[in-house]
């Protein structure tokens, strides 16, 4: 790779002949890669560093997925990564139009947190069925107030975004005796198409939105949409928080258009103390979490390091995003 003939001084990214460099965007912790000790030099930058240094790399790990600074940093032209990995299911905060009409190769995380979103999908509807919150609000009232709950098995479900993530709340809710009908970008076996949403939101009990954030799929979950579902049907979101409008949303739940909401994911993260998020009736309000389970940060260093020892050899990269649609295709 040929440096510029501005920037970081050319001591950064030497080494060993033929010895790639590796950038991490860094967050804290930081990526556990001792077993690349020897095949690449690992070099580590911020905000205000990455755009000097992204020239100067072979790989770009993104290990901070909730920054935007790739989208101000890529260079365009001129000496670039060949390859870009973001330690999370959404491409969104990376993704600028100089990178998707590059040769560089984008990867995401995919497989990491497929599972423990879907277990975390159900507990909220779990909880939600089963009047939890109340519960434990009663009992820090010391109330005793005895209720009926409700039966998940042999309800409905609308699950929007046909990826793994998906695919694996359908699986989890489907073991819980619910029948779950996935929607996705196009139809095909199993999978509803986009003109199915609204005939499949009119009879949901549960509606799950796992879509990556896309211009087709941004904003889609509006007051128009909320109208469609029924009175006692639920949303979730464990998507991206750009898919809902929110305010919408709070109207739809203080109205009692539907029965209740739960976000983990938000239009502006982290919420603000002052959010009026916080005080709409009927909503559970989590802090991005519904992926990260004990041990998740050494699980997507472990993929890196096995994705990066692939690619040292010059075998096929898994989880390659199409990067004008913003996901890996073929799910």
């Amino acid at each position: 790779m040929t440096a510029p003939e501005s920037g970081p001084p050319p001591s950064f990214g030497a080494s060993a002949e033929g010895t790639p460099t590796v950038l991490v965007l860094d967050a804290d912790p930081l990526p556990r890669l001792g077993r690349l000790t020897g095949r690449a030099r690992i070099e580590h930058a911020d905000e205000s560093t990455l755009a000097e240094r992204l020239p100067y790399a072979d790989v770009l790990l993104v290990w901070d997925f909730t920054s935007h600074a790739v989208r101000a940093a890529w260079p365009g032209e001129g000496p670039r990564p060949r390859w870009v990995h973001t330690a999370s299911a959404g491409v969104d905060h990376l993704m600028c139009p100089e990178l998707a009409a590059s040769d560089t190769v984008v990867t995401n995380a995919r497989g990491v947190f497929d599972q423990p979103i879907a277990e975390y999908v159900a507990a909220l509807v779990l909880a939600m069925a089963k009047d939890l919150p109340r519960t434990w609000d009663l009992q820090r009232e010391r109330t005793w107030r005895h209720r009926e709950s409700e039966r998940v098995s042999g309800t409905r479900a609308c699950v929007v975004g046909a990826g793994p993530i998906g695919r694996a709340i359908v699986s989890t809710l489907e073991a819980l005796g619910i029948t779950a009908a996935l929607v996705g970008r196009t139809p095909r076996a199993g999978v509803h198409g986009p003109e199915d949403l609204d005939r499949l939101l009119a009879r949901a009990d549960w509606v799950i939105a796992a879509a990556p954030l896309t211009e087709q799929t941004h904003g889609m979950f509006d007051a128009r949409r909320f109208g469609v579902m029924q009175p006692s049907a639920r949303f979730v979101n464990i998507g991206r928080g750009q898919l809902v409008v929110e305010d919408a949303l709070a109207e739809a739940l203080s109205k009692r258009w539907i029965a209740g909401a739960a976000l983990d994911v938000f239009e502006h993260e982290p919420l603000t103390a002052d959010s009026p998020l916080w005080q709409v009736p009927n909503l559970i309000v989590s802090p991005h979490m519904s992926g990260d389970t004990v041990g998740w940060r050494e699980e997507l260093g472990t993929q890196f390091v096995e994705m990066y020892e692939r690619w040292e050899a010059g075998k096929p990269l898994p989880n390659v995003v199409d990067k004008q649609r913003g996901y890996v295709p073929g799910h």
